[in-house]
């Protein structure tokens, strides 16, 4: 495992063991490449299934949701990759349009959460119920430009992305993904290729 731009430590958790990952405070933007790579793997078509537990930090900002997920296809030098992430304080919000934005997905470096929400509303999100401080279950199955998100061993997908921005071709890496205020946690990760 190879930190990119986070703390990475192990840790027991709510009775399992666990990757400990924190965004770097020194990362300013937003969906940048910060996460644990996982060395080793060459992955373009298959499933991606981790177990993800996530709480705010003591400091994080007013705007921080518990950002947590994974990276997938992540090219040798971290300038691409894909990545479906969850935002648990999103859940149970009171406001609607919150809620919608329980579950993200993105692409780095060209399509990031807020320009992909901007030209293609709605298209690239989608709700869930969630909540910190659990641990959910996401299942990324991955086939060419399409990826699909499971959550909780639901038998339906909560996201289906029909164009993943990197091509159907894409292949790399998989990292363990947080983001700003976030202590996130990983356990029981399991990858099979297509």
């Amino acid at each position: 495992m190879e930190p990119v731009q986070v703390s990475m430590s192990m840790e027991k958790v709510m009775g399992k063991e666990a990757v400990k990952v924190i965004k770097d405070s020194t990362v300013k933007e937003v969906d940048e490449p910060t996460f644990v790579k996982i060395k080793g793997i060459d992955f373009s078509n298959g499933t991606i299934e981790v177990k993800v537990l996530s709480r705010l930090l003591k400091n994080a900002p007013e705007f921080a949701r518990g950002f947590i997920g994974i990276a997938f296809r992540i090219n040798e030098g971290n300038s691409k990759y894909e990545s479906i992430y969850i935002r648990p304080t999103n859940g149970r919000a009171e406001d609607q349009v919150r809620r919608n934005h329980s579950i993200q997905y993105y692409s780095y470096p060209d399509n990031k959460f807020d320009r992909l929400r901007k030209e293609s509303p709605e298209k690239y999100e989608s709700y869930a119920d969630m909540v910190l401080n659990e641990w959910i279950t996401m299942k990324i199955v991955v086939n060419g430009p399409q990826a699909k998100l499971y959550l909780n061993d639901n038998k339906q997908p909560s996201l289906i992305v029909n164009d993943l921005k990197l091509g159907a071709n894409a292949t790399g890496a998989i990292g363990l993904w947080v983001d700003v205020g976030t202590e996130g946690y990983f356990t029981d990760l399991k990858i099979a290729k297509d």
